[in-house]
């Protein structure tokens, strides 16, 4: 195969799945490992693609137009869903909850049995739906992002700042070993950044299209919270970060 013609099977990888790792660019392609490696340095060097330790990125993941949560919900549900209900369990009596706005940790609210558990949150359908299902929630309060659902600005910030949790759970955009923990708006990763320094235990709720993305703006860096996710498709991860698979 010709270098032209491996490049466009490359980037039409990667604008269909955002990402890829070269293990599955040598099974999709049926080129060598070292072909796959040289090409994606030769693409990042024409800024077509960014090369990342095991793979690559779209030159615009993450960075574009940030999709509304109505969207985000029907994505990766099967997967969500265990991830929330590993994380729902894993609540105790005693515990002061911090839950981020977000699908999957909205999802978490299903599973919940903990009452006795104190939750605070800056997602507004989390609130709600916390206050329906009998649970003590304190919302925090600020500016309300449309886009999100989520209370973020400086009244958020200093909400945050006079509490100490126990735990906390974290949605995110993007997962990169270069990056950390990333997401495209800087007002709401000022939020997630302060709620995570207030945990002793973070928690990011991430589904497999979460890793290998990088996003605008940096939250923290992996070794800072637990990842939660399904089937880890790339190993290379947890060089990097303590991980826990829910597998099926």
């Amino acid at each position: 195969m010709l270098p032209d013609e491996r490049f466009r099977r490359i980037l039409e990888i990667i604008r269909k799945n955002q990402s890829v790792t070269v293990q599955e660019l040598v099974k999709q392609i049926g080129i060598s490992e070292s072909t796959v490696r040289r090409d994606l340095a030769a693409l990042d060097k024409k800024g077509l693609l960014h090369k990342v330790h095991g793979g690559a990125t779209s030159i615009d993941a993450g960075f574009g137009v940030e999709e509304t949560v109505a969207k985000k919900s029907l994505k990766n549900v099967d997967e969500k869903r265990r991830i929330a209900q590993y994380c729902a369990e894993i609540i105790r009596p005693d515990d002061f909850i911090y839950l981020d706005a977000g699908t999957t940790t909205e999802m978490m609210i299903d599973f919940l049995t903990e009452k006795k558990a104190s939750y605070v949150t800056n997602g507004i359908m989390h609130a709600k739906k916390l206050m329906d299902n009998g649970f003590r929630v304190y919302l925090i309060g600020g500016e309300l992002r449309a886009v999100t659902e989520a209370v973020v600005g400086e009244e958020a910030l200093e909400s945050l700042r006079k509490y100490n949790f126990t735990k906390g759970f974290f949605g995110i955009n993007g997962i990169s070993k270069k990056t950390g923990f990333t997401t495209p708006d800087v007002t709401e990763a000022l939020v997630k950044k302060t709620a995570l320094s207030h945990c002793l235990d973070a928690y990011i709720l991430a589904d497999e299209s979460k890793f290998g993305r990088i996003s605008a703006v940096c939250v923290a860096e992996l070794d800072q919270a637990v990842i939660v996710t399904g089937k880890l498709k790339e190993p290379s991860f947890l060089k990097y970060a303590a991980i826990k698979e829910v597998l099926e």
